[in-house]
This record gives C-alpha cells, structure tokens and sequence, in this order.
C-alpha cells in the first residue's frame, strides 16, 4: 500500500498531513505522535497561552474533525521505537510495525537540562509541550520568587510573562548580555534594557553551582560565586538539542539535526525530515542550517509534501522568527552569526524601541529586524535575499520606503 508515514506530533508534521492531502496522495496516511495532544503549535506556549491571552483550542494546527475528514490516522501517545529502512516499517513502543512508502520525521527537539546538583528537585520546570506550559502558569503569580535560567528566547519570554502575572523575576545569564550570541551587542542592549525597564534582575556572567531544595521541593539557586537566590520555581531555558536517536540508529546521516538537502531528502531514500531536527541545505545560503523556530515547521512542510509526492521542490525560504515580550513585538529576517557582519544600520532610535535594523557584511544585508514596526518584514526580507550592494545611509533613512530601496 502507498502509506505516508509521519514521526511527530507538531506544527510540522500536522501542516505535512495538509500539504499532502492538498497535492494528492490519496493513500493511507499515518501522523505518529509521543504526546497524547494531537499536533499543536508551540510559540503560544511561550507567548500568548502561557500569558491567559489564547484559549487552548487555538493552539492545535487542525481541530479533531479535520483529521478524521481527511482520513489521516492519528497514532496518538505512541512512540516510535525505531525505523527500518531496508523493511521500510517503523517499530512503535508496544511491538506493531508501520509499513511505509514515504516517511517523514518531524520529530522535533528537547530542552537541554541542567546538569547540576538539585535539577531533580519539585517546580523546576521547562518549556517545550502544552502541560509545561500550563505548569508554568499556575506558578506564574503575584509575589512568587522565579528564577529563570538562561537568557535566550524562551528565557526571556517566560520571564516577561511571570513580570505580567506579577511574580518577582531574576534571569541568570552566562554571558553579559541577554541574546548576545544571537543578536549582537547593539540589538541585546535593547533587550536589556526593556527587561531591566520592566522590573526584571538581569544577573549577567554568572554560572549556577547547585539548586537547594527543602521536602523535594525547590526553594533556591546557589551560584558559583556563593550568593544564594530564594527561589519559589526555577524555569530552565538553556536551549534545545534535536530528537536524532530515531535517525540515527536507522543509518541516517546525522550531524546537529538530520542531515537533507534543499529537497528535504535524508541520506536514506524514501525519508524526509522537516523542522526543529532537520539540518537542511539552504540554496540561498550555500550551507547548511538547522533553524529552531516556528517558521520552518510551518513553511518547510510544502516542500517535504512536494518532494515525498516526487515532484521538484526546493526550501530556499530565509530563517524568521518573532517575539513578544510587554509592549514590545519583535521580527526578525535573514541569517548572520557572529563575526559574520562588521556593523548594524538602524531607522529609527533603538532606546524608544520603534526601529528596524540591518545586520551589514559590507554593503549587503545579512538579516533584519523590526521592532514595534509593522508590515516591513516582506521588504526586509527581499533586501536580505536580494545580494545586492546597498547604501547604508539608505537603509538608515526613515523617508526613503523600505519597499524602493531595490531598484
């Protein structure tokens, strides 16, 4: 039988389901998922869910009619155990084999842990799936003391909302800045800046030595410099490390995610990958990238459809991602890393937080972003793509449309 086959339970592997219904694969389709949540969206998580803002049902890619109409299987609360390229069959958790003809895994990522004494304790907590998010919530109130480690997106968004609920907020940050790696020196400050603004201790340079803990229960961080933070919940944000086990034992070729090409095509013949796991050739870029945000799980999954169908389809869109924090809505296009640019154009002030920057390698743009300016990000986008050799005091002039500045 001509059985697509699924790994996953997100964004990814639900938008696949619909691209390849959309683009006519008739024959069974299966969706394998290890949460017992069918496939659901997860910046809300971070974002307006954990904030009270969106109701449940909103996060869910499809609601549970549509799966049914489109005669997709939802496996839910199954693992997959392993995949068998040669039998062309995954294995589930309670021995039944899946036979396949295309199989696509979008199997995601996990939060790293922390790896000291006292993460085993009660209310250390962590962001990735719907119950954590609501986990997150019930402690997130008026005068509880939250610490949260790590300073990136998901430690940031957590800590803007715990300040919203009213809860006491301290970021524990390995290096000076938050976002420092990620955004460089001029685009963190701003960060920095709106947290400090919002009533939030930003601890920079620090490394934890140990959490405390009384009954089982967290009740503080211990740093390697002696002070000791009382603690009513520890939130962990110290990055993601994509699921591979499956892949790898299969014979996929793995390498910071599951390696494809601009197609996405594994190694392996008949095996996709979409997402969080998957480290995608990007045409545009000439390398490698394996981006862990929202906007390839949502986009990449046409092409994975396309490309299991047979047809010529290539993923050459540009990383995205946002961000919301307080009154303050972030986009972000294009991709740099650091070293990668010499300098950053900004329109507009940074210190009233109403700009858009351009990370600059010479004259070309890398990336951009806007901050609390909206309907820019298409002409962003097309300037980071373009190539092109650009004046900087262009970019920089508000009075010049980002939409005329390519010819």
């Amino acid at each position: 039988m001509n059985t697509f086959v699924i790994v996953g339970g997100g964004l990814a592997a639900g938008r696949t389901a619909e691209a390849l219904r959309k683009h006519g694969h008739s024959g069974p389709l299966v969706i394998i998922g290890d949460e017992a949540e069918k496939p659901y969206i997860r910046p809300p998580l971070s974002k307006g869910y954990l904030l009270g803002k969106e109701e449940r049902d909103s996060i869910f890619v499809h609601p549970d009619d549509w799966y049914r109409e489109h005669g997709v299987d939802l496996l839910l609360d199954t693992r997959a155990r392993a995949v068998d390229p040669r039998a062309r069959t995954v294995e589930l958790d309670d021995g039944r084999q899946v036979p396949y003809a295309k199989l696509l895994l979008a199997t995601g990522s996990s939060p790293r842990r922390l790896s000291v004494p006292g993460a085993d304790l009660d209310n250390v907590l962590y962001l990735r799936r719907v119950g954590q998010s609501e986990r997150l919530k019930s402690v997130f109130r008026p005068g509880a003391r939250i610490v949260v480690v790590g300073a990136g997106w998901i430690g940031l968004e957590t800590a803007a909302a715990a300040r919203m609920a009213g809860a006491e907020v301290t970021v524990l940050n390995h290096s000076e800045l938050p976002l420092l790696k990620v955004l460089g020196r001029e685009a963190a400050e701003v960060f920095a800046a709106l947290h400090a603004d919002h009533g939030v201790d930003i601890l920079p340079t620090v490394e934890v030595e140990s959490l405390t803990g009384t009954d089982g229960r967290v009740d503080g961080v211990r740093l390697a410099d002696g002070r000791h933070l009382d603690a009513d919940a520890v939130v962990v944000g110290v990055g993601i490390t994509p699921n591979v086990q499956l892949a790898q034992e299969a014979g996929l070729e793995v390498r910071n995610g599951i390696v494809t090409d601009e197609r996405l095509r594994t190694s392996v013949a008949d095996i996709h990958a979409a997402g969080d796991v998957a480290n995608a050739y990007h045409p545009l870029l000439g390398r490698h990238l394996r981006v862990e945000h929202w906007a390839n799980a949502l986009r990449q999954p046409e092409v994975a459809a396309l490309s299991m169908l047979g047809e010529d389809a290539v993923y050459d869109r540009l990383p995205y991602f946002y961000t919301d924090q307080y009154d303050l809505g972030m986009e972000y296009t294009g991709y740099t890393e650091p070293g990668g640019y010499d300098r950053v154009v900004f329109r507009g002030e940074p210190s009233e937080r109403r700009f858009v920057c351009f990370w600059m390698a010479g004259k070309r743009v890398q990336a951009g972003m806007s901050v609390n300016v909206w309907d820019v990000i298409e002409p962003i986008r097309a300037l980071a793509a373009s190539g092109a050799d650009l004046d900087g005091t262009v970019l920089a002039d508000p009075d010049v449309p980002l939409d005329r500045i390519l010819p």
